[in-house]
């Protein structure tokens, strides 16, 4: 049977990750847009970011072929978006080798996908590659290429990528173009992939990493040959959908509608609203994820981006005439989109849609005060026959009344007008130099860190004792280092050696206590600082404790042994998921905590309930069994020889520690783990899986409890169990059944109730037509209804057109507080010039509002609810101006 060829981008994505985990790629979640451990780069611009410390050879990756759905924010262009072309937000699709196949297997790879997967025409299809990349070429010629669609470009062109940041690793590249045809093109002689006109898309980046590029540009050859690649979703949808940009494709067609209906514009009627339109399409994308990610609005760092591109969105919104606060709507169908993929949306989307109304009303005080402020401005500089706005009247307006300075710049290019940047700078760097003046100090912080770096590690106890003599070797308060701390004082101290484990590989912090001769210190947090020294974090509850003085550590037990629990059963998980799933349904996240854990993994789909049941029979099964559980310290490679798991995200030394549950002379589970366990499986007691959920493409998350969190799981969902029992009138073993019957009454209610509700609107609408008014010739009905939703509103307009036959409809209703209005034209009135969306739009102004649609149908809302009969007595005048 033929595959289906995917066009949406949902399948594009599914198909392109599926097709690489075929050949034997493991698929890899998306990573943050915050890019972790890497100061060169502020956002994460390209799926390789990831895998940056394995292009280097600094860490080891879980498997030497890769395969990612990576989501990426690129600050570049901003300016640029609301163009058909640009994004801010975008998924990239790549294929990655670590020191495997190079550049044949790459484009082997990909000229297998795009003609045998996506079923492009070769014919359509040219190649660029670096200008000396012979190797390229003849790789490409034997796929079938002809030699004059192979082009060679340099640099400048494009065709030798730089690192993703100031450094990092770097190399030619090869790119795929699809030509859309000449007729799209601009017709010179030289018009090729790499022409600004609209003829050549690209849509497949291979990039071949030989070298690593330092800070001052020089690049040495890395220690073995990687492969990066980067297809963007968004345009390989454009092409298999046969858009010309990926605002017309399925990935943004919800924005792009709710766009439309909120501003009442159409898209595709005038270039300055079809710009303004694809630019709050896409800055609707990047703010949700940005917050998603943990990004707040700030001014400076990622939070000013956040900030920026939020506020370029109002403005647009002005440009579209919409006034009143509407990004929160936009980032809701974001969520609703994109959440199935990318489930982290959804679970920050409460306070998104906070900080996002927020930022908005906010702003929009500020965008009406500043672009009045900006007006006169640009009317002086017009006036004066000048051609640059004056950096000083570009900072007053930044500097007083927060008006962004790249908006400034964006408007006055609209104007024709160029920005002095550099006065701009100046003015910034004399306010800088005044606040340096005001406040010069040494960070005490920045010597803190110094000093615990030059202590040297801590030396860990835990896996032995829970007890540890020892003494106080250095104490934080503040981030400064002080002698001694007194009673009720909060602080971080280090000992040279301490039984507390301290939070790291998912495993969170121990807490406990510090007794001294002098007093007690009670430790509510164990974190790992500079140079692995461990800090315990707490505060003073009696006495004092002072540098130098003897201590015991004693960590708290039963909350070490809830851990320990959770922590070897998570390994069963890992196990058991393996072996029940697939060996693919490695381990890529973990949280350890005493209460519960938390375990992430690869798998494309939803494990059914007979999956997840024969899983937790599994690992309760080895609980049982009482298996031993064999801890070892050995080498990275004997490790890796013996079958031990290395894990996603983790980077390793020479010398690793082995946690094995032992299975006679084998073992069921065998990883590399720094945590703590139980002895043996049968301390864990039972483990229940409590939930299973997407987090993202080709990614799932289990919640799990054991020990007495399992325990206390089962008195409560027996308890509530028997509540609904009692509630429904019902034995236990019946509550099912007892509830579907029960269920279904009242979705026959509500369907009744539904029933009910379009019926008394027919008759209201019924009602109306003894109304009917003749202006001018025209039927007309123009009344006040009561209205349960908007949507009750059209279905009324709906009714009485057609009873009307011909005619005008117009109806108003408040609704959550406001006056709405909606008209209808029969379709024989709109033929000789009535215009439902002028009608509206005049009606409408009479509350204060504005709206917009059709010539057979549009609506608009108000604010002042008092003048909704005065709009409704005005439409007979209207209609005959």
């Amino acid at each position: 049977m033929k595959k289906e060829i995917p066009r949406t981008g949902d399948q594009i994505r599914a198909a392109f990750l599926d097709f690489f985990a075929a050949r034997g790629h493991l698929v890899v979640p998306s990573s943050s847009l915050v890019p972790k451990d890497d100061p060169t780069l502020l956002f994460t611009t390209a799926g390789m970011v990831q895998f940056k410390p394995y292009f280097m050879g600094e860490a080891t990756p879980p498997g030497s072929r890769l395969a990612s759905c990576q989501k990426c924010f690129r600050t570049t262009d901003i300016e640029a978006v609301g163009d058909p072309k640009h994004l801010t937000f975008f998924e990239m699709l790549g294929n990655f080798s670590v020191g495997d196949y190079f550049k044949e297997g790459a484009i082997e790879y990909a000229w297998e996908f795009v003609t045998q997967v996506l079923h492009l025409p070769p014919e359509k299809l040219w190649i660029t590659i670096f200008t000396d990349d012979e190797e390229a070429f003849g790789h490409w010629r034997r796929m079938g290429m002809p030699e004059e669609r192979i082009l060679r470009y340099g640099e400048a062109e494009g065709n030798f990528w730089g690192p993703a940041g100031d450094s990092g690793p770097c190399g030619p590249c090869s790119e795929i173009h699809f030509d859309f045809g000449e007729e799209m093109g601009c017709h010179r002689p030289t018009c090729g992939p790499s022409c600004d006109c609209p003829r050549f898309l690209e849509i497949w980046n291979l990039v071949f990493m030989q070298y690593y590029q330092d800070v001052s540009g020089r690049r040495t050859p890395l220690s073995r040959t990687n492969i990066d690649t980067g297809m963007g979703l968004e345009r390989a949808a454009a092409v298999m959908q046969g858009k010309m940009s990926a605002y017309e494709t399925d990935l943004f067609t919800p924005l792009m509608e709710a766009i439309q209906g909120i501003s009442g514009m159409r898209y595709g009627k005038e270039e300055t609203t079809d710009r303004a339109m694809r630019a709050v399409a896409d800055h609707s994308r990047a703010i949700t994820f940005l917050l998603a990610e943990g990004v707040m609005p700030s001014n400076e760092g990622r939070g000013y981006v956040l900030r920026r591109v939020l506020r370029r969105a109002v403005r647009m919104g002005k440009t579209l005439g919409r006034e009143e606060p509407f990004l929160r709507q936009m980032a809701e169908v974001v969520i609703a989109r994109m959440s199935p993929i990318y489930p982290e949306l959804k679970e920050a989307s409460r306070l998104s849609l906070r900080i996002i109304h927020q930022e908005e009303e906010r702003f929009a005080q500020t965008l009406t005060v500043g672009l009045r402020l900006l007006e006169d401005v640009i009317q002086t500089v017009k006036t004066k026959s000048l051609t640059t706005i004056p950096g000083r009247e570009v900072f007053h307006l930044y500097d007083t009344y927060g008006f962004p300075p790249e908006l400034t710049a964006e408007i006055a290019g609209e104007h024709g007008l160029a920005m002095d940047w550099d006065g701009f700078e100046r003015e910034m760097d004399a306010q800088r130099s005044r606040a340096r003046a005001a406040h010069t100090f040494v960070s005490a912080r920045e010597q803190a860190t110094k000093t615990l770096a030059e202590l040297g590690p801590t030396v860990f106890k835990g896996y032995e004792e829970l007890r540890t003599r020892t003494f106080v070797q250095l104490i934080l308060l503040n981030g400064e280092t002080i002698e001694a701390i007194k009673e009720g004082q909060e602080a971080e101290v280090v000992l040279p050696k301490t039984p507390f484990y301290a939070e790291r590989g998912g495993q969170v912090g121990d807490r406990g206590e510090i007794w001294s001769s002098s007093g007690r210190f009670i430790v509510e947090d164990t974190t790992l600082g500079p140079g692995d020294v461990f800090l315990h974090r707490g505060r003073m509850t009696q006495g004092t404790l002072a540098v130098g003085q003897e201590v015991e550590a004693m960590v708290d037990g039963e909350r070490r042994w809830d851990i320990r629990r959770n922590h070897t059963a998570t390994h069963l998980l890992h196990a058991a998921l393996r072996q029940v799933l697939g060996s693919h349904a490695r381990q890529s996240g973990s949280l350890v905590a005493p209460d519960r854990l938390r375990f992430d993994f690869a798998h494309m789909a939803a494990p059914t309930p007979e999956e997840l049941a024969a899983v937790q029979r599994l690992v309760n099964e080895k609980i049982r069994q009482d298996l031993p559980v064999v801890t070892r310290v050995t080498t990275y490679s004997e490790a890796i020889a013996q079958g031990a798991i290395a894990l996603f995200d983790e980077k390793y030394g020479d010398e690793v520690r082995m946690v094995t549950v032992m299975e006679g002379d084998s073992f069921f589970s065998a990883e590399l783990c720094g945590g703590t366990h139980v002895e043996r499986t049968g301390q864990i007691g039972m483990c229940l899986i409590v939930s299973e959920s997407s987090i993202g493409v080709g990614m799932r998350r289990l919640e799990a409890v054991t020990g007495r969190g399992a325990e206390a799981l089962l008195e409560e969902r027996l308890a509530i169990l028997d509540a609904v029992a009692q509630r429904i009138q019902a034995p236990p073993a019946d509550v099912p059944a007892k509830l579907a019957s029960l269920l279904e009454e009242l979705e026959q209610e509500r369907k009744r109730a539904a029933a009910l509700k379009k019926e008394l609107a027919r008759r209201s609408a019924e009602s109306l037509l003894a109304q009917v008014k003749s202006v001018d010739g025209m039927s007309v009905v123009a009344a006040q209804v009561p209205s349960s939703s908007l949507e009750a509103l059209r279905e009324m307009a709906d009714f009485l057109r057609q009873r009307l036959g011909s005619g005008v409809v117009v109806l108003g209703t408040v609704y959550n507080q406001r006056p709405h209005f909606l008209v209808a034209v029969t379709h024989d009135l709109t033929a000789k010039g009535v215009h439902a969306a002028e009608i509206v739009k005049k009606v409408a102004a009479v509350t204060g509002g504005r709206g917009g649609g059709t010539a057979s149908m549009a609506q608009a809302g108000g604010k002042d609810t008092t003048k909704l009969e005065e709009a409704l007595r005005s439409v007979p005048r209207l209609l005959q101006q």
